[in-house]
């Protein structure tokens, strides 16, 4: 049997407790799950690269057929393929993530028509959080530790300290 490779691709900045549920219902589906920290143009990261696979590696590090690669400036579906992943997994809050990722699983088909998009719904508890607003409220000082992972909240904190100068 093939084994079934998922890519959970995203910007992950910050990664999310959301970000994590899909996750790891991600990995009691697959037989292996990649997470790919990728490029989202429209965005300025908060994090690089590297700091977000670390950070994502330690907050899913008892998950054995996960795990984080850096991909950027590439296309989801040519990453995919270079990888075998022949799912895509996207987690989905709401009506507008729905409409949004369904128009983007019909870009990736243009792309390879054999790579299929698995849409995970958000359970109630994750469905209101989005990594713009966890940066948005860290950026004013506000609590995070509700919305992410704690080596993720470490790291806002952190991040927001040495921006603002503060000891």
């Amino acid at each position: 049997m093939t084994e079934r490779i998922a890519l959970f691709p995203g910007s992950f900045d910050p990664f999310t407790k959301g970000h994590l549920d899909t996750v790891e219902r991600a990995s009691r589906l697959f037989d292996r799950v990649i997470i790919a920290v990728m490029t989202n143009a429209a965005k300025k990261p908060l994090f690089d690269g590297p700091t977000k696979v670390a950070l994502i590696e330690t907050v899913i590090a008892d998950l054995d057929n996960v795990s984080v690669v850096a991909q950027p400036k590439t296309l989801t579906a040519n990453f995919a393929q270079e990888v075998g992943a022949r799912y895509l997994i996207r987690g989905i809050r709401n009506a507008n993530d729905f409409e949004y990722e369904r128009d983007i699983a019909a870009l990736n088909q243009t792309q390879d028509a054999q790579l299929e998009t698995v849409l995970l719904l958000a359970k109630q508890e994750f469905s209101f959080i989005s990594s713009s607003m966890v940066k948005e409220i860290a950026a004013f000082g506000g609590q995070v530790d509700q919305l992410v992972p704690p080596a993720v909240a470490v790291a806002l904190a952190l991040q927001e300290k040495l921006k603002h100068g503060r000891d």
